[in-house]
């Protein structure tokens, strides 16, 4: 079975607030949450519940995650694992789940005058072939809408 394509897309977009406070929520389980809800959650065992993506072992699964559409129907199993993390800058996720083959993350933090430049760039390969086309504007969508998110939370707290 011939093994397929890495597809990829970026997303960016300028939070308000400085790299350090914006590290500090992107990279809690709470704040990836914040991100993505209500369309998905993704689980922790409960024995890390205060993990950040600092503390995680590189080049090795820290931990299985599961993905909960709308909060509550298990949709995927999502094994994390993390090979490099920059600590205010960067982190590059190379993972797998029951879905993708491969699911490579990378999210960069710039320091701008007025905030901070979020940049997710993701490449993945769905396990079943013919599904990457459909998934790409998903995940797209997704990723936009955890950026609208993201900047919401630091608008907030600026008022």
């Amino acid at each position: 079975m011939a093994e397929a394509q890495l597809v990829e897309f970026t997303v960016s977009s300028v939070v308000p607030a400085p790299p350090e406070a914006v590290w500090a929520r992107v990279t809690t389980m709470d704040g990836i949450n914040q991100e993505l809800m209500p369309i998905i959650r993704m689980t922790i065992p409960r024995d890390l519940a205060a993990f950040t993506i600092a503390d995680a072992p590189l080049g090795e699964r820290a931990f299985r995650s599961w993905i909960l559409l709308f909060g509550l129907v298990p949709i995927d199993a999502h094994d994390l694992t993390l090979i490099t993390v920059d600590p205010a800058r960067s982190f590059h996720e190379h993972s797998s789940s029951l879905m993708q083959r491969h699911w490579i993350h990378e999210r960069t933090l710039t320091p701008l005058p007025e905030g901070t430049r979020v940049t997710d760039r993701i490449r993945f390969a769905p396990r079943v072939l013919f599904l990457a086309g459909a998934l790409r504007p998903i995940l797209q969508a997704l990723f936009r809408h955890r950026h609208r998110r993201l900047a919401r939370y630091f608008d907030r707290r600026r008022s």
